[in-house]
């Protein structure tokens, strides 16, 4: 197992400024680990909240014969850009570093295998520049359309999802820091069996947020998106007006889902299949939302059958 960590992808794009004026802000810098050699197709491996590149240390080993694999810190996280400005998460802007980073990394096209919020933005990805992508592997990451259904018409989903309110909400970043992080070690160990979080593990996540304005830019991707549950003062998903064939994948997906994810429902699972011209959905019970590290040799085996490797 050869897995080098510092590497930086400077990717020639700005967060937007106060204004909102992109091209006016900081430089954006990507972070990002890897396996396997250069000269080999691209996996590009995205992790979601409140994780890092490291999310992927288990799985990487996996593919690392056949692929340069490339496991990033997203825009906000760990050691990539950080930029306080919750304009500068907006769903555009985070698949626009993708689109970027596989350049970057010597390449025009990658196989993507994608997690939670690296699961959202890979839908995106896939949606605006499928050019990009060979094959797109989705682990418990819902796709927009039934996801902004969901979030309005479906209570037992708006209940779950309302974990997403408090992190958009003022302050939230002072509340995940408290007691040692205690909050984020509950959500990464609350889904279901959490042996995987040792001590060790810990230590990387704790470094990873006490990075200066990574939590800001943690909680900046809730802030920055239309896409959470409505409240009193605030339609959420309810503003959305999404046309199904508008969002329709046009590459290669497969999805992923641990069946005891307590945040993201199986109802999200309903019609799927017709969101893609070749979309296959595989469930997996026993796991939660946490499922790459809960059972890593089985969840790696699943993605390389759906890679064809």
């Amino acid at each position: 197992m050869t897995i080098t960590d510092g590497h930086f992808a400077d990717l020639g794009r700005r967060a937007p400024d106060d204004d909102d004026r992109a091209g006016c802000g900081e430089p954006i810098r990507l972070h990002y680990a890897q396996a396997g050699s250069a000269g080999a197709p691209l996996l590009l491996m995205l992790h979601g909240f409140p994780e890092a590149w490291h999310a992927w240390r288990d799985l990487m080993p996996a593919f690392e014969d056949d692929f340069h694999v490339v496991a990033p810190d997203q825009r906000g996280y760990n050691r990539s850009s950080r930029p306080a400005q919750v304009s500068a998460y907006r769903a555009p802007e985070l698949i626009a570093d993708l689109d970027a980073l596989i350049v970057a990394t010597g390449h025009q096209t990658a196989v993507v295998v994608a997690h939670d919020w690296g699961g959202a933005i890979a839908w995106g990805l896939a949606l605006r520049h499928p050019e990009r992508i060979s094959r797109l592997v989705i682990l418990n990451a819902p796709h927009p359309v039934p996801f902004a259904r969901a979030l309005v018409q479906d209570p037992a989903q708006r209940q779950a999802s309302e974990y997403m309110n408090r992190l958009r909400a003022p302050g939230s970043e002072a509340r995940l820091a408290e007691n040692d992080f205690q909050r984020l070690d509950r959500m990464l160990t609350g889904f279901g069996p959490a042996e995987w979080f040792d001590d060790a593990t810990r230590r990387r996540y704790h470094e990873a947020w006490r990075q200066p304005g990574a939590l800001t830019g943690m909680v900046n991707w809730y802030r920055a998106t239309p896409m959470h549950p409505p409240t009193p003062t605030d339609p959420g998903a309810a503003r959305l007006v999404l046309d199904p064939d508008d969002f329709r994948v046009r590459v290669p997906t497969r999805v992923i889902w641990g069946m005891d994810d307590t945040a993201l429902l199986p109802v999200l699972l309903d019609g799927l299949e017709t969101m893609g011209d070749d979309l296959r959905v595989t469930r997996i019970d026993g796991v939660s939302h946490w499922l790459i590290h809960e059972a890593p040799a089985r969840i790696g085996a699943e993605i390389r059958l759906q890679l064809g490797h």
